[in-house]
Parts: structure tokens; C-alpha cells; sequence
């Protein structure tokens, strides 16, 4: 759908801008906007965090995140009120609250001088934008390469922000609210399809690697709770009598390691259930010849990650390569078929989960990697079951990725359509009614 443009432009005289419509005004984040530091002094406050999605409080009993020592040491943020993230501009967000509570010291509240001479949800549109769109980006400091790239007072205040006359900001705010809404509703259909097609691909692999893809097959008790009944020709056994070799790797204490490296060095960010074939960095021989624990794999090696949050990912060699301490590597297997075990502990991420140890991102380690049980049918059967997985999940993974292109999709227009309006391309004000506006 296309939206008219105004009849009447000018020059902002901002480059980001561009021409805006000829009764609106450029003005400096100052003239609209003060910076507000209250520091709490007491406990008892919920506490807010500045995430991509928004203000959420922050669970400070649990074991996610960062925790403060101190949180009377916040700042306090009142409902109503901007919170944003300025000390990193790549990755940080800004939202408005809703709610009261605190905030890190470190993050920038601030507040509107009149709040009955601004739409405020029209600002945080501005603002959002010159987040996403990297126009705070040119006026900030730091390293960026430390993904540290702040945007100091001064800066921030002299930051010039298009001012639409009042009445046009609600509408543009009315208007924005309800056509994302509307593309909001489509994304998340898209994600509920994605989140379908995940199950049933679990469904798939979970089904033929315990039950096989003969239905008449006879079926005995594996002894094995995450198994259930399985085949009654099939054996049982433990990952080490299934691989001949189980290790992991080491992280190198210098950069010096991966200068002129030639030899893979997989980290678990690399296991996306796919095989491995080129990593973002390589070791060196001199390494391998000083680290002893830097075990160089074969091609066929089964990796899992062991810690944190990408506990129980995976992923298979199809290149010589050594690892990082967080992978545990299945190596020259033995009556079982790679790929099938692959499946296998795909199918058994849960199983997993629970033996881990450790707080909010638990751990499994070699020891119980080793002793986890997986089945063993014929290899003959091990290899049509594979085929069968790969010609299915394949399939599955179409879908998916059709529907991740929706989505990015979606968002491109949900971005262009803020950015278009809150600058003034498309005119909007003939597109809200007149009841929206009494309603606002």
C-alpha cells in the first residue's frame, strides 16, 4: 500500500533528514527534553533493564544477567519517562516506562520539559529509529570494536530531532500504532508457524531414532527413561563404547595462536546443527605443537556444546579441527553411524538439560556425555533412518526458512514505514479518524 507525501516541502538542513514537511520544525534534543539523575538511596524498588525488547524488570533473586551489588545505588525512573541505554549504541535500545523503578546509573533518563508540548510515543519512534537506523551512530564515542560506542551528554542534547506540529505527532503516533500492530499480528503468525514446524521436525527425529521406520517392528523396554520402548533387535550403550575417542579442546591465552592458523578452531557459537566446513578462526602449528590439550579432530567428529546458553547445540566435522574447551568431541565411531547420533542427541536436548549442573545456564561435562546411553541399531538401519531424517527435516527446514524470510521482510517494511512517517515523507493525517484522535 502506498501513502501520499505532503504537498509542501523544505530543507531540514540535517543530512539524516532530509527534506521535511514545509510546517514542521527542526529542533535539539535540549529544547524538548531534560536529562533526570535521581539516585534511589533505599532498596526496595523493581528493577528495570533496557533489553531490545524493551523496559522488562529484572529477576535480581535469580542468577540471569549481571547482578548489582547495590541497588540502592540506582536510579530512579519514573512512569512516563525515558530510559536508554547511550553507553552502546550498536547493540543497546531505549524504551519509555510504564512503570516505576530503577535503572543502572550507567543508563540515561530523561523526560520531556513540558509534557503537554510533545506526543511522547511520537519522540520514542525518533529515537528508536536513530537507534536502529545507526543515526546516533556518527555522533558518538568510544570503541566500537569493544562494542562500547556511547553518546556523551553534549552530543546527545545537540542531537537534531524533527518537531511536527503537536496534533500531527498524535496522529503520526495513532497511525503508527495500529499499522504495526497489524504487522505485528503477521510476524508472530509467522513465528507460531516457525515454533510448529520446530515441534513436528522434533517429532520427526524423535520418532525414528527411537521407535525406527518399520511400525510392525517388535519393541522391548531400552532401560532408558528418554528412550522409552525401543525396536527389539536394537542395542542400547553408552557414548564411549560408541566412539573410540571422546575430548574436547582449549582456548589459546594469546592471539598469537590463531596468527596464520590453517587448522579449525570450533567454538560452540558454531554449532548450529549443521556440519562444520570453514571457522572463524584458525590455530596455528606452532599452537598445537605448545597446547597439548588442542586436539586436532578427523572429519565424522560429533561435537555438543557443554556450557551456558548454547548448551546441547551441535554440529559435525567435515574438515580437520580442534576445539574449545565448552565442546565435547565424539570421535571414530563404532557400531554407530555419526549422523545417527547426531539425531540422536538432537532428539534428546531435554535429556540432556537435566544432567547439567550450575545456575541459570547449566553445564554438562565429558564425563556425563560419556556415560549417556543412545540406541544402536544395524548400521544398514542407522543409515536409512538418516536418509529419511535428512530428506524430512530438510523439508521442515524449507518452511522454516521461507518464514524466517517473511518475517525479515515484515520487518523491513515496519522499519521503513516509522521511518517514513516520523520524517515527514508520507502524510498521514487524513488516515487516522477523528474518534481515534478523541480517543487518544
Amino acid at each position: 500500500m502506498s501513502f501520499p507525501a505532503y504537498l509542501d516541502y523544505k530543507d531540514s538542513g540535517v543530512p539524516w533528514l532530509g527534506d521535511i514537511p514545509a510546517r514542521w520544525s527542526v529542533g535539539r534534543i535540549k529544547d524538548l527534553f531534560e536529562i533526570r539523575k535521581r539516585i534511589a538511596g533505599e532498596l526496595g524498588h523493581d528493577v528495570l533493564s533496557i533489553t531490545q525488547s524493551g523496559l522488562r524488570v529484572k529477576d535480581v533473586e535469580g542468577n540471569e544477567g549481571q547482578q548489582a551489588m547495590d541497588y540502592s545505588k540506582y536510579q530512579k525512573v519514573l512512569p512516563g519517562e525515558f530510559a536508554m541505554n547511550h553507553m552502546d549504541l550498536l547493540t543497546g535500545w531505549i524504551d519509555i516506562a510504564t512503570q516505576g523503578g530503577v535503572t543502572s546509573p550507567d543508563y540515561r533518563v530523561f523526560g520531556a520539559r513540558n509534557a503537554e508540548a510533545v506526543d511522547a510515543i511520537y519522540f520514542l519512534r525518533v529515537f528508536q529509529m536513530a537507534y536502529s537506523a545507526r543515526q546516533f551512530y556518527p555522533f558518538g564515542q568510544g570503541s566500537s570494536q569493544l562494542g562500547r560506542w556511547r553518546l556523551p551528554k553534549d552530543e546527545f542534547y545537540a542531537f537534531p530531532v524533527p518537531i511536527p506540529p503537536l496534533d500531527e505527532q498524535k496522529q503520526i503516533r495513532l497511525f503508527l500504532d495500529r499499522e504495526t500492530a497489524k504487522i505485528d499480528a503477521l510476524v508472530a503468525e509467522q513465528e507460531r508457524l516457525i515454533a510448529l514446524l520446530k515441534e513436528k521436525r522434533q517429532a520427526v527425529i524423535s520418532h525414528a531414532v527411537t521407535k525406527g521406520l518399520d511400525p510392525d517392528a517388535p519393541m522391548k523396554d531400552s532401560g532408558v527413561e528418554w528412550l522409552g520402548e525401543v525396536p527389539a533387535h536394537w542395542q542400547v550403550d553408552r557414548i564411549s563404547r560408541l566412539f573410540k575417542k571422546v575430548g574436547s579442546g582449549t582456548t589459546p591465552s594469546s592471539e598469537a595462536a590463531f596468527k596464520g592458523g590453517t587448522v579449525n578452531w570450533v567454538t560452540t557459537g558454531e554449532l548450529r546443527e549443521l556440519p562444520i566446513t570453514v571457522t572463524r578462526k584458525r590455530v596455528n602449528e606452532a599452537a598445537l605443537d605448545s597446547l597439548s590439550s588442542l586436539q586436532v579432530y578427523p572429519p565424522g567428529t560429533l561435537l555438543i556444546a557443554m556450557y551456558g546458553a548454547t548448551i546441547g547445540r551441535l554440529g559435525w566435522l567435515e574438515k580437520p579441527a580442534c576445539t574449545n574447551q565448552a565442546c565435547c568431541a565424539m570421535a571414530n565411531p563404532v557400531r554407530i553411524e555419526t549422523r545417527f547420533a547426531f539425531y540422536c542427541l538432537w532428539s534428546a536436548t531435554e535429556a540432556l538439560m537435566l544432567l547439567g549442573s550450575g545456575g541459570g545456564q547449566p553445564n554438562i561435562n565429558q564425563e556425563k556425555v560419556r556415560a549417556f546411553r543412545l540406541p544402536a541399531p544395524p548400521l544398514s538401519e542407522q543409515q536409512s533412518i538418516v536418509a529419511f531424517l535428512d530428506r524430512e527435516t530438510n523439508k521442515i527446514g524449507e518452511l522454516v526458512e521461507r518464514a524466517l524470510g517473511a518475517i525479515s521482510l515484515l520487518q523491513e517494511r515496519r522499519a521503513a514505514l516509522i521511518s517514513a512517517a516520523v520524517t515527514g515523507k508520507i502524510d498521514v493525517r487524513g488516515l487516522v479518524e477523528q474518534q481515534e484522535m478523541e480517543a487518544a
